[in-house]
């Protein structure tokens, strides 16, 4: 099941919606009025007894006529967290590219972790604000993030995945040069508009195996990013038991796992992104996060 917030034009309020195979927004709140209120972690806390609800519905609800999508968390319980440098050759990628700040190893021993705050979240569609990186180093970062079902503090590897809700994109947008400026990266990825997230959950009883999840990202067209889930080097249980052994996950909290070989810094010369550039990254079984550049 693909699960999304959305609006209707001219109307305040948000929506809990099922985005349709053939691309279709069905209201679920329409369908049945418990699932009225558009709070995707609210929803989320529900659990299982929630989803099955969810998917009653789905089979009676009317399409949402007009529906804009918005981010389907757009405002996590926390900041989305983010990992960097978590697929081997983008790690080399980033080693070289002259951008990674004096960082000793190129492969880390340990998940690096960042956060990007809730104001970075845009929906699909939405502009990335060039203007906000006056440096002109601006890139795009594909990246499945994963979304928590069940929260908690301290969470075992073996049992992380029972953690997982579902499976969303995000594009982890970075001015390069603010980024190797303040070594830290929140002020480099954590800019407004910095973080496109869409366009729909997938949720994780739809994903036997997240590891055969493929992500290809293009510009303008031209395919930068493609890869298998499979690359990464700290894996979904890894990042889920590393973050919460000291910090409680809640229902609805965003954990991006990072983007492959293929970013902007890895060309000779660099390709940064300039207004009027599409950025289209795809995920199979999740969709597609379009946005453009202003």
């Amino acid at each position: 099941m693909r699960l999304v917030t959305f609006k209707y034009p001219e109307k305040l309020g948000v929506h809990l919606g099922a985005l349709r195979a053939d691309g279709a927004v069905l209201d679920l709140a329409a369908a049945d009025p418990a699932l009225a209120g558009g709070n995707m972690p609210a929803f989320i806390a529900g659990g299982a007894a929630a989803l099955e609800h969810a998917k009653g519905a789905m089979a009676r609800a009317p399409v949402a006529k007009g529906a804009v999508l918005c981010a389907p968390i757009p405002r996590p319980p926390k900041n989305v967290f983010c990992v960097g440098k978590n697929y081997h050759e983008h790690a080399k990628e980033f080693a070289g590219s002259g951008f990674d700040g004096g960082a000793k190893d190129v492969v880390p021993p340990f998940p690096v972790v960042f956060s990007k705050p809730h104001t970075a979240i845009i929906a699909p569609g939405e502009k990335i604000l060039s203007a906000l990186d006056p440096t002109g180093g601006l890139d795009y970062e594909g990246e499945l993030a994963v979304v928590i079902g069940r929260g908690g503090r301290g969470i075992a590897r073996d049992a992380a995945m029972q953690h997982v809700f579902g499976y969303t994109i995000v594009n982890d947008v970075t001015a390069r040069h603010l980024q190797k400026r303040h070594s830290q990266w929140v002020l480099g990825k954590g800019l407004d508009t910095f973080c496109p997230m869409g366009p729909a959950i997938l949720t994780a009883d739809a994903v036997p195996d997240p590891k055969a999840l493929r992500l290809v990202t293009q510009v303008n067209g031209e395919t930068r990013q493609d890869a298998l889930v499979a690359d990464l080097i700290f894996d979904i249980p890894t990042l889920v038991a590393a973050i919460s052994a000291g910090i409680t996950l809640e229902p609805g909290d965003v954990i991006a796992t990072g983007t492959p070989v293929g970013v902007g810094i890895g060309f000779t010369p660099p390709k940064f992104l300039k207004p009027g550039d599409v950025v289209r990254i795809e995920i199979s079984g999740i969709g597609v996060l379009e946005n453009s550049v202003a």
